[in-house]
């Protein structure tokens, strides 16, 4: 009678080293993952460890910036048009409203409340909309990271192929709080993205044609006299340390 046991023994342990379930990543199509969360390793004595560590590391990155997901419901206000998208860039912005948080900006978005007018050349929708707000306490998602927003250059690229990041400044609120969660969510979304530090760049970066100041004084507490100075290199080496943070992590548990 022991080889009906061994058999089943067997055929339980090769389903569950076969078995995924699928949840969605980051705005982007559902993938593959392992049974208990996190990228399935490679079967690989070389680099297994490896990958399951560089997973572990970016996981505790992004906890640490306190994702949450608030999305502006598909189909309405500023996601009434869904243009898909492969991100290229990270815009960082300051949102200049000195009342709201991340989540006031997140209702108002849902609410449709932040408008533009539609004009060729100009906004697209008739709506401002971007993927993140950042403030002192979390980052709040809007929309997911494959689609377009508004909130950069109308129809240009940094719409078309940039992820936007707000950030708060509302009265009372620990600004270093809110620029420290924002290199945080950058630099995760850098790894997930594969963007390179080049290629985060501040809302000042993308021409606004048809505008008296085609290059916005954005995000204005990281420019130096309305544009990219020691400020900013200040905010792209703080990111870049958390970016490394996740690559060292993963050498040290080769």
């Amino acid at each position: 009678m022991k080889w009906p046991l061994l058999i089943s023994a067997s055929v339980l342990l090769i389903c569950l080293l076969q078995c995924t379930q699928m949840e969605p990543v980051g705005g982007h199509s559902d993938r593959p993952v392992g049974i208990w969360g996190g990228d399935i390793p490679v079967v690989n004595a070389g680099n297994s460890q490896t990958t399951v560590s560089a997973a572990s590391s970016l996981s505790r990155l992004r906890s640490s910036a306190n994702v949450k997901s608030d999305m502006v419901p598909r189909g309405t206000h500023g996601r009434k048009v869904v243009r898909p998208m492969k991100a290229r860039y990270i815009t960082i912005h300051s949102t200049q409203n000195y009342t709201a948080d991340a989540e006031r900006h997140s209702l108002a978005l849902k609410r449709g409340a932040l408008r533009a007018p539609k004009r060729r050349g100009g906004n697209r929708i008739g709506y401002l909309i971007w993927h993140f707000t950042v403030d002192e306490d979390a980052a709040v998602q809007h929309m997911p990271t494959n689609e377009q927003g508004e909130h950069a250059d109308f129809d240009g690229p940094g719409n078309r192929y940039s992820i936007g990041i707000e950030m708060c400044e509302n009265r009372g609120a620990d600004l270093s709080q809110t620029i420290d969660r924002t290199a945080r969510l950058t630099a995760y979304l850098m790894h997930k993205e594969g963007i390179p530090l080049s290629n985060v760049v501040p809302h000042y970066h993308w021409e606004r044609r048809g505008t008296s100041k085609p290059h916005k004084n954005c995000p204005h507490f990281l420019m130096d006299n309305g544009r990219p100075g020691r400020k900013w290199k200040a905010f792209q080496s703080q990111v870049n340390r958390y970016y490394r943070s996740v690559q060292s992590q993963s050498l040290v548990n080769r």
